[in-house]
């Protein structure tokens, strides 16, 4: 079970431990040494503060392509916003296109079709657009006399050199705003928008935000939807991405956009206490599943209705998908885990392609491999001509530089260090398989695949207070780059132990440590139950959290790990 290696961040033992030393140990655990920087980590600035050159961009990439966004409104051309399907994309496709429409009534936001299309803007796609006639991305039609002249990718096209060439040869210009891992050489766009900084609705944020200052406009309110597109592309919550989410999260738990008010809803959560989690798990799946199953376009009429009636409608479609999302998800990754099991493969790389796996959830099976197994795992919907793979790593692997070792073998492809997506022809699967066994014998350290649990420093229950909740809370929000903070004790007794949840797959305890007893919770744990019971003291790491049930609020120990 877990086999986690302990790592102590602070060696403190909590005999010597003083609870208004912990901020401090959290801080340094998290790389933060000097007063500055501790003071920004705590009191993160507000992102209206935030110049967009911060980002690594420079003013005059951001003038280029201001002066040709206004070039377009002053000569009636249609603009067309190039997104994504997944929540990231459609977030950025979102704020740039509110952003926009203030100014002009052309402006056309396309969401590409995954499974006819694929990711990113394509020489298809872009001919089939100045012909007049769109495939299924389009909210709107082109008009009848088309005059569309330029391109805005969010969330994509740092790499779509051929589909910039062929926009330029048919007279349309296109400006890139992306986040993704650019190549050695750039695409000839008027102008690049390119950090990889924070996430693509990140990025849309900043130049929004800086074409509203230039138009003589306040900015409009759609920092939430940054919040949820950085949260959704698991990008680390430091410095500006932090202040992205912790301000952010306030604009959710005030929004009044109709389509969050009924995504909350449909997913049966209170809008005060939106966090991370109900981010990472309730949102940005509900958003991503039209992408994965059907068409993304949905979930961009979502976020963008004004109606109550069409919101309604939209976040039940979007619930329904998730569900059907999850049944997918469930069938592929039971069939991959066994496969991958019955071969006994001593590779330091799981690559699993087959017909059956839909190619809308590749990616979340990826990452269920990677919980399962800890190693760098691809998944590929196998075609008859054409395949997709998505990757996901473990810390320590680069994995779009290991997929791009074999960049000869692929027909397109794109990502970051812990997540990648290509595509690449059928016939060579097997040269491409056995080339990324051998890349990664070099190139994955073994002493990468010890799945290591940090811990914070060591508590005795004592120590366990309103207090510590208190400053927990001034490190919110937690997530990717800033985890949530994990800390053991040791001699702890179990005074009660119960099984619960459907199968008896979690377990409930009340454990005691020096005296004091504290409610807790074990996750997945249900198979210790025997192990537990029968244990005199055992060792645990665990985060502190606040339980509140019917109105009662107390603190409860969410368990990571035992040790007997």
């Amino acid at each position: 079970m877990r086999n986690y290696k302990w790592e102590l961040l602070n060696n403190t033992k909590s005999k010597n431990f003083k609870i208004d030393e912990l901020a401090d140990f959290l801080l340094e655990n998290r790389g933060l040494k000097t007063k500055k920087e501790k003071e920004e980590f705590l009191n993160p600035k507000n992102p209206q503060s935030i110049e967009i050159g911060e980002l690594g961009i420079s003013d005059k990439e951001v003038s280029i392509a201001v002066k040709r966004i206004i070039k377009a409104i002053a000569e009636d051309e249609d603009i067309l916003i190039y997104g994504d399907y997944d929540a990231d994309g459609i977030c950025s496709s979102a704020i740039l296109w509110e952003c926009l429409y203030r100014y002009t009534k052309k402006v056309i936001p396309y969401i590409p079709d995954r499974f006819s299309e694929g990711y990113g803007i394509n020489v298809d796609t872009v001919t089939s657009l100045k012909n007049n006639n769109p495939k299924l991305g389009l909210i709107i039609t082109v008009n009848n006399n088309p005059k569309l002249g330029l391109i805005i990718t969010v969330d994509n096209g740092i790499v779509a050199h051929n589909a910039v060439d062929a926009a330029k040869k048919l007279g349309i210009d296109v400006i890139i705003i992306d986040h993704h891992l650019e190549d050695e050489k750039l695409p000839k766009a008027v102008s690049i928008i390119h950090s990889t900084l924070t996430s693509g609705a990140g990025l849309a944020w900043f130049f929004a935000k800086e074409l509203n200052k230039k138009l003589g406009k306040s900015a409009a309110s759609s920092l939430e939807l940054a919040a949820i597109g950085v949260v959704a592309d698991q990008l680390p919550l430091v410095g500006i991405n932090r202040s992205l989410v912790k301000f952010g999260i306030e604009e959710l738990q005030n929004t009044k956009r109709p389509g969050l008010l009924a995504l909350f809803q449909t997913a049966a959560f209170d809008k005060e206490k939106i966090g991370t989690y109900e981010i990472g798990y309730l949102i940005a799946p509900r958003i991503n599943a039209m992408g994965r199953l059907s068409h993304g376009i949905d979930s961009l009429r979502l976020i963008c209705t004004n109606n109550s009636t069409k919101a309604n409608e939209l976040a039940g479609l979007l619930n329904d998908t998730n569900i059907e999302r999850q049944k997918v998800v469930d069938e592929v990754v039971t069939h991959a885990i066994k496969i991958q099991d019955d071969s006994k493969s001593k590779n330091k790389i799981i690559i699993l392609a087959h017909e059956s796996y839909h190619e809308g959830v590749i990616g979340l099976a990826a990452s269920k491999l990677v919980e399962r197994f800890y190693l760098p795992s691809i998944v590929i919907s196998k075609g008859e001509v054409e395949s997709k793979g998505s990757a996901r790593s473990i810390s320590g692997v680069n994995i779009i530089e290991l997929i791009r070792g074999a960049d000869e073998l692929l027909i397109g492809g794109g990502g970051h260090t812990m997540a990648a997506g290509f595509s690449l022809k059928t016939e060579n699967l097997e040269i491409f398989t056995n080339k990324l066994y051998e890349l990664a014998k070099t190139h994955v350290d073994d002493n990468l695949l010890e799945k290591k649990l940090k811990i914070d420093t060591e508590l005795k229950f004592e120590n366990i207070s309103a207090e510590l909740l208190d400053i927990l809370q001034a490190f919110e929000p937690f997530g990717m780059g800033n985890p949530t903070p994990v800390f053991s004790s040791s001699g702890c007794e179990v005074v009660e132990i119960k099984l619960i949840g459907a199968d008896s797959r979690h377990i409930k305890l009340k454990l005691k440590n020096d005296g004091k007893v504290i409610d807790a919770i074990g996750f997945g744990m249900g198979e210790l139950y025997e192990s537990i019971l029968s244990s005199k003291k055992m060792q645990i790491a665990y985060s502190v959290e606040k339980d509140t049930w019917n109105g009662y609020e107390k603190i409860q120990l969410k368990l990571k790990d035992v040790k007997y």
